[in-house]
């Protein structure tokens, strides 16, 4: 009897060891590290035999594992035999195990994680959170795009867990939304504590054609393009870059709709101070072209000093020619500072003015009176414009074409292309202009004609045109004249101008010679005036008893008397 009591305690005992023994399968253990060979450590957890744990498992993603023999370690006994009589042992499981309790009390608690990202998978990153291996999706690595998440892997950081599912093995983590959270909080700081001056470092979040927007942390503001540098720049990206670092300055800021105005250029010395020092009119300097427009080209100095060279300003010869025919953009240019206007950041610059003035020059080669020949360059309403020497144009007016025709018809004789001499009259270099005549090269009939001519000497003349105020005449050699119908008798009844025909020849006064519109007035009733005055004094006066009708027959008689002699 007591034998079999012996051996039913032994088997009891046997039985509670046995138990605890396979108790702690699917459990974490400690355990002490007695040898470290090659790629594993040995572990002895207190079973008849030890197991071994690969060193890469107790290394922490992207570090060396830091291990040695006598360490006592926690570790996850899996079997407590294997094919080859050892422990299978975890420690990536023990550590599994024991983070799943913490991660999870931390997700119930709304509370932040610590992990690291140690590796790229498809849509998204894996994050070791002390041994849970956890899932980052890609739009949850930061607030903006990151191109590179090189900086990020490696290295400790704060993320938030949006669901976990342990039966599955599940973790989905954030690092946006501790960011975000983080931003806000930034931000309410930074709004309270914001004024106008405030210098501030940003990083730029987007670009588009009138500015940038620069995230501040957790708000942002406006850089304008203009506010960008005091030199001109057409388009932010020639300047900025998105998730570039920039240091700006708060030029504005309205609480409460919270915009904010930045610039970079305020925190650079304004180049504008003391231009006019810098610039003074009428020296010369060599500048970049930057701008084009309608109205002529920006030229800039020096960076944020820009002139504007007008139109009128580019050529002494090329009128109404487009800016950008005359220059082009980054052009190197030499121009002549004009005018500055240091309050209204304006600088007015020459470019014909360091090139040589054709006028001057022609002026210099070509004194009045001098005779050229020309093209023709175009024909207008009052007169021909002749192309000249130096790629100017001179003009002969309506008047100056011809001596004895009207501008109107002579100009119908001349067309485009033609080559035409003409004779110099003047030059005015102010005004840009030069004028020609093609009648000086002859001379003037009518100062030949009217030297042989005297004021009251009768002449004949032929009608060449009737009109209602008189009668037009040509006198010898071409020069015309003019009677108005008072002066065409003596006799009032007979100042009809129907009564004469064109081409009819008639004696007449001369009572005016006028040079300057090259006609005769005449006069014939100042004619039978001046023969009824030398009648009366001939053949007899008022007192003799003779009547005017004798005494101008008597004198018509002798006239015709001599003719017939």
């Amino acid at each position: 009897m007591a034998e079999a009591a012996v051996i039913e305690d032994f088997e009891a005992l046997l039985e509670e060891s046995f138990g605890q023994v396979t108790s702690i399968e699917g459990s974490v253990v400690r355990g002490t590290v007695i040898s470290i060979e090659n790629d594993s450590a040995l572990i002895d957890v207190g079973l008849k035999s030890e197991g071994r744990v690969a060193l890469k498992e107790f290394a922490v993603p992207g570090q060396k594992p830091e291990i040695n023999v006598g360490d006592i370690v926690e570790v996850y006994v899996e079997r407590l035999e294997d094919r080859n009589g050892e422990a299978m042992l975890s420690r990536d499981k023990a550590r599994r195990e024991e983070a799943w309790a913490q991660l999870e009390k931390a997700f119930n608690d709304s509370e932040r994680v610590s992990g690291v990202i140690f590796s790229r998978v498809k849509g998204g990153f894996t994050v070791d959170l002390s041994g849970a291996v956890a899932f980052l999706p890609g739009s949850q690595v930061d607030i903006r795009p990151v191109r590179d998440i090189g900086p990020l892997m490696g290295t400790p950081q704060p993320f938030q867990i949006l669901k976990m599912d342990r039966r599955r093995g599940n973790i989905v983590v954030s690092r946006r939304a501790v960011l975000e959270e983080s931003r806000a909080e930034a931000r309410t700081e930074l709004v309270a504590s914001l004024k106008e001056g405030m210098v501030l470092q940003g990083v730029v979040k987007n670009i588009t054609d009138y500015g940038a927007f620069v995230d501040l942390g957790g708000v942002d503001g406006l850089l304008h393009v203009t506010d960008i540098a005091w030199r001109r720049i057409n388009h932010p990206s020639e300047a900025l870059q998105i998730g570039q670092t920039v240091k700006v300055q708060v030029i504005r800021f309205n609480p409460e709709t919270q915009r904010i105005s930045l610039g970079m250029k305020q925190l650079e010395a304004d180049p504008w101070d003391g231009v006019d020092m810098k610039y003074p009119a009428g020296t010369r300097f060599t500048g970049r072209v930057t701008n084009i427009t309608d109205y002529g080209a920006f030229v800039e100095l020096e960076p944020g000093i820009e002139g504007l060279v007008h139109v009128s300003e580019m050529s002494w010869t090329k009128k109404n020619v487009h800016p950008g025919k005359i220059v082009s953009t980054s052009q190197e240019v030499e121009v002549m500072i004009l005018d500055v206007d240091p309050n209204k950041r304006r600088i007015s610059l020459g470019l014909k003015q360091c090139m040589g003035n054709p006028w001057d020059e022609f002026q210099e080669k070509y004194p009045v009176g001098t005779e050229l020949e020309g093209e023709v360059k175009n024909i207008t309403e009052f007169g021909l414009f002749i192309g000249l020497p130096g790629e100017i144009d001179g003009m002969v007016h309506l008047s100056d074409l011809d001596w004895e025709k009207s501008g109107e018809d002579a100009i119908q004789e001349y067309n485009k292309g033609d080559m035409v001499r003409a004779k110099i009259l003047d030059v005015d270099t102010d005004k840009e202009r030069i004028s020609l005549g093609i009648k000086q090269l002859g001379a003037d009939p009518f100062e030949a004609g009217a030297s042989s001519l005297k004021k009251g000497a009768v002449v004949t003349f032929t009608v060449t045109q009737i009109t209602e105020g008189g009668i037009e005449v040509s006198v010898a050699d071409g020069m015309s004249g003019f009677i108005r119908k008072s002066d065409l008798s003596r006799d009032r009844s007979e100042q009809r101008p129907e009564r004469f025909a064109v081409d009819e020849k008639v004696d007449a006064k001369i009572t005016n010679i006028d040079n300057k519109s090259r006609k005769l007035t005449l006069s014939i009733k100042a004619r039978e005036v001046a023969e009824e005055k030398k009648a009366m004094a001939e053949f007899g006066s008022s007192d003799s008893g003779a009547s005017l009708g004798d005494i101008l027959g008597a004198a018509l008689k002798q006239k015709e008397g001599k003719k017939d002699e």
